[in-house]
């Protein structure tokens, strides 16, 4: 857990700075894994023309960012299973 600093500012606000943390456990090979979902029926790649039958879902997470976003934190992408291309949203109807 990161350590707390207590600090004033030049408004003479009450500010807390948060100290990075040190080390952190490495997240589990099985929860950086894709999702896989299987398609009602076939479909092709349309980068690959590939037919597939199901699709990956990987997970997003923003992690860094230098100015404040009006992106959600959190997201999802899918990706084609034989060419790991993104594929659109349309294809996919899941997002």
């Amino acid at each position: 857990m990161a350590s707390t600093n207590r600090a004033v500012d030049a408004t003479n606000e009450d500010v807390y700075e948060l100290s990075p943390i040190e080390a952190a456990e490495q997240i589990p090979h099985e929860w950086r894994a894709p999702a896989t979902y299987a398609l009602e029926m076939a479909l092709r790649c349309p980068y690959c023309d590939e037919a597939i039958r199901t699709i990956n879902i990987v997970g997003l997470t923003r992690s860094q960012v230098a100015f404040t976003s009006t992106l959600p934190r959190k997201g999802r992408v899918a990706s084609c299973p034989e060419c790991d291309r993104i594929l659109p949203v349309e294809l996919s109807g899941l997002m």
